[in-house]
């Protein structure tokens, strides 16, 4: 019986495998062109880079290889990446939602500032607003949406001493996008608007007081020598859109449009699993732990989350960055997002 059973799990095996097999043979031989996120992050380089010199070349037995370089090596800040791949110079590419958020309040819809607390609500979001952002850039970038995914918790990193939200008052803070600068002024603070590679030297010249990013995306870009304190509330996620030109997308062989979108799909799930983990691995890098491990070890404080943070943060995410988005997202814009994120959060959008 023992054999028999042994036997049986041994042709079940082999089955799969030639399918496999079979599959990956039905494909066209397939060239591909990648334009991925910034290079000199663990998202780059854990999971982008591998995905696509590596796993999709060995799923699919041969059939697909492809070359990907990060935007930033590019020379370019990440905001263009998308029209470029309306204009068909890019095929496939990833870049933050929230870079390219002056061509349509729409990329910020996910990634508001305050709008998502943890992880799992930042998933749900996500994959509630899909459907809108699918239609989106189809009609007006000509580009299919292949996946959606977050780097680790955006944090504030002061240099000097804060124990709490209130101590941005009256500091300059570099922020990524328009929602997070309108967090800060909601705080009495300055929001600057600075490039990701930018920071270092601003921070160094005393031209910003603080900055937000990533807690492993701020480890890596050396943030840890030119600030003290990193705080642990996440006041967003700096959520990727990875897709790919509509013409180059509707060119490919079938079978390779659905491998692709499969395997997509599968990266875009690790990531999600990884994130959590990796925020958490940035404050144990920035802070000196030996629990460090994608990161150098450093020496900043670690500033814990006051409760009353937690309530101001959504007041100042319901009362001012909520009233002053709604109030740039025109057309349907605004009616969709309350039937999705709306729902999920428990807050109606409405402009001021």
């Amino acid at each position: 019986m023992k054999k028999n059973m042994m036997k049986l799990a041994l042709a079940a095996a082999m089955a799969v495998a030639f399918a496999g097999t079979a599959t990956a043979q039905d494909m066209p031989k397939t060239s591909l062109k990648v334009v991925g996120a910034w290079g000199n992050l663990s998202q780059y380089k854990n999971f982008e880079q591998p995905f696509w010199t590596k796993t999709v070349t060995e799923k699919s037995g041969g059939a697909i290889t492809a070359e990907i370089t990060p935007f930033n090596e590019m020379g370019l800040k990440g905001a263009e990446i998308f029209r470029l791949m309306r204009l068909g110079v890019i095929d496939f590419g990833s870049t933050v939602l929230g870079y390219v958020a002056g061509d349509d309040a729409r990329n910020e819809a996910i990634d508001l500032a305050g709008l998502a607390p943890d992880i799992a609500t930042a998933r749900k979001i996500s994959d509630a607003y899909r459907p809108v952002y699918d239609k989106f850039y189809r009609e007006r970038f000509g580009t299919q949406v292949l996946g959606i995914w977050p780097y680790p918790a955006q944090v504030i990193y002061c240099n000097g001493e804060i124990k709490g939200l209130a101590d941005l008052k009256g500091k300059k803070v570099r922020t990524g996008n328009r929602t997070l600068a309108e967090f800060v002024e909601a705080l009495g603070g300055t929001g600057v608007t600075l490039a990701f590679s930018e920071v270092v030297p601003a921070l160094q010249n005393k031209v910003v007081d603080c900055a937000i990013t990533g807690t492993l995306s701020g480890n890596a870009a050396k943030w840890y020598e030119v600030t003290t304190h990193i705080y642990a509330l996440p006041v967003g996620w700096s959520q990727v859109m990875h897709g790919v030109n509509i013409k180059t997308w509707e060119r490919l062989n079938p079978k390779v449009r659905e491998f692709l979108k499969t395997e997509i799909t599968r990266l875009e799930d690790e990531i999600w699993k990884a994130t959590a983990a990796e925020t958490q691995d940035g404050f144990d890098c920035n802070t000196g732990k030996d629990s460090c491990k994608a990161g150098t070890k450093a020496n900043m404080t670690l500033v814990p989350v006051q409760a009353a943070d937690k309530v101001l943060l959504h007041k100042v995410l319901t009362e001012t960055v909520i009233p002053k988005w709604a109030a740039r997202c025109a057309g349907d814009c605004v009616p969709a997002w309350n039937d999705t994120v709306g729902k999920i959060i428990g807050v109606t959008a409405k402009a001021n």
